[in-house]
């Protein structure tokens, strides 16, 4: 069959009340009714993220989409310029895509392409927060729904005000009491953002010491591996890191060097689905774990479950909850259940744009909190 791929379509999708906006692309070709779905959305870059995928088409059009790694190769190293968030992710959204169109071509779910299943089913960790009274109960909520990992910010920040000192300690303080609630059995993960300085990182790591967590993820920000192994060096609690690092490239020293307990590439932001399985492989011959990170859409989601089903070492995966119209905006047929889900079975990626709800929910520009330290110097957020 000659398959030929004919253009690009991207939507940019409002993702909640609250902000945020999904970007989507569709790859169509020259068979009727064939096409393939990927997301490349970044925070506060939804627009731009959207330009760059457009401007993409030119590599791929009149090419056979079976050619994943040729056109990989072709998108990456032909515009000269590489690397970023932004040309990363517009690659990522097109190359997910392509296997979605795999996937369907052969009639069989893309993980059964990568070398079939490594697990029966995939562990999945919730989003809550311990610091208000109705976070608390979201977290038992998600605990008695069987989620036994659940992730969480350090603190909250008060009118957008970090006290680096009185926010540790009262986040820390938090963190304890929801140990106690909820007991050993769930575990807890912190993900800071890049929001800590390395001295308060260090300094929450050891307040939470005795709440036994899985681990701190994005302790500082990313670019300095010194001050990430710096941190890891002093710290009683495992370190997570990766979602904005990019490629085989990007994550290359932090895995020779074994900087963190584990990496958490992201498969719309890293290169897309074969990058992210290249980044793994390297990892496992450091026997580092992979933790994907995913707080995107139903269609990232599914990219991960077909990347966890095949790959020896992803242990766990976050599993976003947020948006009210999440499964109206894309249609999924993964099917999760008691915490954990099961290895898709659809052919492709398993899910739909649905181009009238998209609609329905139009590009909002993003509010993202914006912070200060007390003398008004700005602080990561």
């Amino acid at each position: 069959m000659d398959v030929r791929i004919t253009g690009l379509q991207t939507y940019v999708v409002n993702a909640s009340p609250g902000g945020g906006n999904w970007v989507f692309v569709k790859v169509l070709t020259n068979q009727d009714g064939l096409h393939g779905v990927g997301e490349g959305t970044v925070t506060s870059k939804a627009q731009t993220i959207a330009a760059a995928i457009e401007e993409h088409e030119r590599f791929v059009v009149g090419q056979d989409p079976r050619n994943i790694e040729w056109l990989w190769q072709a998108m990456y190293r032909y515009p000269r310029w590489r690397g970023g968030p932004v040309l990363n992710s517009a690659i990522s959204a097109i190359e997910m895509a392509l296997w979605d169109i795999k996937g369907k071509l052969l009639g069989v779910p893309v993980w059964q392409l990568l070398g079939g299943a490594a697990r029966d089913r995939i562990r999945l960790y919730a989003h809550g927060s311990p610091h208000s009274d109705v976070g608390l109960a979201r977290i038992e909520a998600l605990v008695k729904q069987g989620y036994t990992a659940i992730k969480m910010g350090p603190f909250e920040v008060r009118d957008g005000i970090v006290d680096p000192r009185a926010d540790v300690r009262r986040g820390a303080a938090a963190i304890r009491r929801l140990r106690e609630a909820v007991g050993e059995d769930i575990d807890l993960l912190v993900d800071a953002h890049g929001l800590f300085t390395p001295v308060m990182a260090v300094d929450f790591a050891r307040q939470v010491a005795e709440a036994n967590l899985m681990w701190i993820e994005e302790p500082c920000q990313p670019e300095d591996l010194k001050t990430l192994s710096w941190i890891c060096e002093r710290s009683p609690v495992p370190i997570a890191t990766g979602e904005r690092l990019f490629t085989k490239w990007g994550f290359a020293d932090l895995v020779e060097q074994r900087a963190v307990a584990y990496i958490q590439p992201d498969v719309s932001h890293a290169g897309g689905i074969s990058e992210t399985r290249k980044i793994a492989a390297m990892a496992e011959a450091r026997f580092i774990d992979v933790a994907l990170h995913g707080a995107s859409s139903e269609i990232l989601t599914a990219a991960n479950f077909h990347v966890d089903a095949c790959t020896p070492n992803c242990t766990i995966q976050e599993h976003p909850l947020g948006s009210p119209w999440r499964y109206e905006v894309v249609r999924t047929t993964c099917v999760v259940e008691g915490g954990f889900a099961r290895l898709p079975e659809a052919p492709g990626l398993g899910v739909e744009i649905d181009e009238a709800e998209c609609a329905r929910h139009p590009y909002v520009p993003d509010s993202r909190s914006q912070f200060t330290f007390a003398d008004g110097s700005v602080a990561d957020a």
